[in-house]
């Protein structure tokens, strides 16, 4: 949402935070995916960046990230959706 201009005026919170475990399994699924050349840092912000909206202002930091993982798996046909909907009725 950098540069819309309703967000510019808005503080950022500078306060350190602790990371939860699915926030560090998340950024390491994105390092691995990065290592494999599977995803690039680039294609993660852009994929955050299309997040809609609504969404986007739902979502946590980290969750952000994985919606965008998720999301460019399946463009690049690394896994189907069926497969996502499968992993996240074991989970």
């Amino acid at each position: 949402m950098g540069g819309v201009p309703k967000f510019m005026c808005e503080a950022v919170d500078i306060e350190p935070h602790a990371l939860t475990d699915f926030d560090r399994e998340v950024d390491a699924m994105r390092q691995i995916l990065s290592a494999k050349g599977l995803m690039s840092v680039d294609e993660l912000r852009r994929g955050i960046e299309a997040i809609p909206e609504d969404q986007y202002h739902r979502l946590s930091y980290y969750r952000k990230w994985i919606r965008s993982i998720a999301d460019n798996l399946m463009a690049r046909g690394v896994i189907t959706e069926a497969e996502l909907l499968a992993a996240l009725e074991e989970a």
